[in-house]
């Protein structure tokens, strides 16, 4: 714990100072990136580990990858052992062997000082392809991992300087987009070489052995504080099940059940009971597990407490060998970002029978993946993958479910129409919000959100993976459920309804849409304030009708106002007929 030596307000500078230059790594990345999932989409992030492999600081980037960078420096550790020198970059996506899914290449720095290690930096980024059975590479119906593309386990990008030149010519030549791909990898090795510029000016300015023991400190009082927290949430044990539709093989629904206990100071999660792996590729693994749970205890405590490894002292958590969230060798896990989510809204749904009234509705949408891909005239390889991030979300007790903004554990960004547009022969047609899909409330959830692609190109192979389709997004005290996800082919002619997982290959004027899960409400749709009904028709968000018989709100169309005494009446009547 804290060292006599050890200085609050030094501690705090130097705090602030680390998390400076992890987001300098970050804005790195954003500025130098290639792709669109990268630079727009911001599925990347950063971060600072002390020589023996603790996270001290992250960028402020992805809360999913919170449990998927240590784990992943921890595997080069152990395969290099000392072989680890000045200007060695090491390079890791291996899922069982620390690393996320293979789209997340991972580098890693180790930062010298006086020739002795001292830290190290990270930054990952998810990559358009990395080759495999289908481009983008996060396919639903793989059903081993030896189809998902090229596995790099830990190794050598740089070795003392010098390029492996074989490395970098295997990727080039197993990617599809490979001057997109490499470009954001060269994007993440500045960011690392950034990352060990500012901290080794840091330590210039306090003396590298007195910020080591702040980083230390720094770890320490994380843990302190994230105690200190804990103790103050409800003491016992809660449990919730939330479903994946299914994998797109096996159309079974999977269960993801967490058992949340919470003891003194620590938390607990469980996952016993969980559905076994999938034959699919949406399995999550355990790394990626934790780092959902931590995510969602990151929203439940001070938001001044780091994302570090004190943080994660906190907690213990467990799952069987083979179920879902614990998948085994050689299951396939490149979809594994819709599983995540899944398990974030099961430990949310055990917190909002802990914290009754202080949790939210879970949020629809948020969780589809979408490839498109194909090759020019000149047989030059595009691919576009775009990883749906916009909400909605669900309402809480006293907040209306925002419309179209990201999940609370998600970050990222949308990618831009105009983007996409520009770099793919793709058009969005049609991107809006869809009225009356609301989960209705006192508080009501966010809207469902539709999209419209229309293809510029023949012979398009279009990968979908979306979900809540069937388990839609659950309401609270009295709240109602989201409407479902719905896919459509050509809905202006053939209408076709495609399954939430699918791979097919499309030609030019087809068109997808999207309809995106709305969020859940929270509380009595009879008690919402009829002023927030009208204020909901005015913007053509609810149907008048939909106000009468969902809200029973009678709105005057001619004086666009609420008729006070037919509204008290019809719910009067309304909660008389239950």
């Amino acid at each position: 714990m804290n060292g006599p030596s050890m200085d609050p307000v030094t501690r705090e500078i130097v705090k602030n100072a680390l998390m400076s230059i992890a987001d300098t790594m970050a804005i790195t990345v954003v500025r130098t990136a290639r792709s669109a999932v990268v630079k727009d989409g911001m599925d990347f992030s950063t971060a600072l580990f002390t020589a023996d492999g603790q996270q001290v600081a992250q960028g402020l980037t992805l809360p999913a990858h919170l449990g998927s960078m240590a784990p992943a420096l921890k595997a080069v550790m152990q395969t290099f052992g000392d072989d680890v020198h000045p200007e060695d970059i090491f390079a890791n996506n291996d899922p069982y062997d620390g690393g996320s899914h293979l789209p997340d290449i991972f580098v890693f720095k180790p930062v010298f000082h006086g020739g002795k290690l001292v830290a190290w930096t990270c930054a990952i980024g998810h990559q358009t392809d990395i080759g495999g059975r289908v481009p983008g590479g996060v396919v639903c119906d793989n059903t081993e991992i030896f189809q998902e593309g090229l596995i790099l386990p830990p190794l050598k990008l740089y070795e003392r300087g010098k390029l492996n030149t074989a490395v970098w010519r295997i990727l080039e030549r197993n990617v599809r987009v490979p001057q997109m791909v490499l470009g954001d990898v060269q994007s993440l090795l500045s960011a690392a070489r950034i990352g060990e510029r500012d901290l080794l000016a840091l330590m210039a300015e306090y003396g590298c052995d007195e910020l080591i023991a702040y980083m230390r400190d720094i770890l320490d009082t994380t843990e302190r504080l994230t105690r200190a927290e804990i103790k103050r949430l409800p003491q016992g044990e809660w449990e919730f099940t939330d479903y994946v539709d299914d994998d797109g093989i096996d159309l079974r629904p999977i269960a993801i059940r967490a058992h949340v206990r919470i003891a003194g100071d620590h938390v607990y999660v469980d996952f016993t009971g969980t559905s076994p792996q999938a034959k699919g590729s949406i399995n999550p693994n355990f790394h990626y597990t934790k780092g959902q749970v931590y995510a969602v205890m990151k929203c439940l405590i001070d938001m001044e407490i780091q994302s570090n490894s004190g943080f994660f002292r906190a907690f213990t958590i467990t799952a069987p060998e083979g179920c879902f969230v614990n998948p085994q060798h050689p299951a396939p896990v490149a979809a594994r970002g819709l599983a995540g989510f899944r398990i974030c809204n099961a430990v949310f749904g055990a917190m909002a029978k802990a914290l009754p009234g202080q949790m939210p509705a879970a949020w629809g949408g948020g969780e589809a993946g979408l490839s498109f891909s194909g090759y020019h005239a000149n047989r030059k390889a595009w691919v576009h993958l775009n990883l749906i991030n916009d909400g909605p979300n669900g309402a809480s007790s006293d907040m209306d479910g925002a419309d179209g903004l990201s999940a609370p554990i998600h970050n990222m960004a949308n990618i831009p129409i105009e983007s996409l547009e520009a770099e793919n022969p793709l058009m969005v047609e049609h991107y809006a919000l869809v009225p009356d899909t609301e989960g209705a409330g006192e508080f009501r959830g966010g809207l469902a959100i539709s999209r419209d692609f229309r293809m510029l190109a023949d012979d398009t192979v279009f990968q979908l993976r979306t979900d809540r389709t069937k388990f839609v997004a659950w309401g609270l005290n009295g709240g109602q459920s989201g409407q479902p996800t719905h896919n459509y082919l050509n809905p202006n002619s053939e209408n076709r309804t495609l399954p939430g997982k699918y791979l097919m290959r499309l030609n030019k004027g087809d068109l997808y849409r999207l309809i995106q899960a709305s969020g859940g409400g929270y509380g009595d749709p009879l008690s919402r304030d009829p002023d927030a009904v009208l204020d909901d028709v005015l913007q053509e968000k609810v149907s008048s009708e939909r106000a009468v018989q969902v809200y029973g709100v009678v709105i005057d169309a001619a004086k666009l106002a609420v008729d006070r005494g037919a509204t008290e009446n019809l719910r009067a009547r309304l909660r008389g007929q239950r």
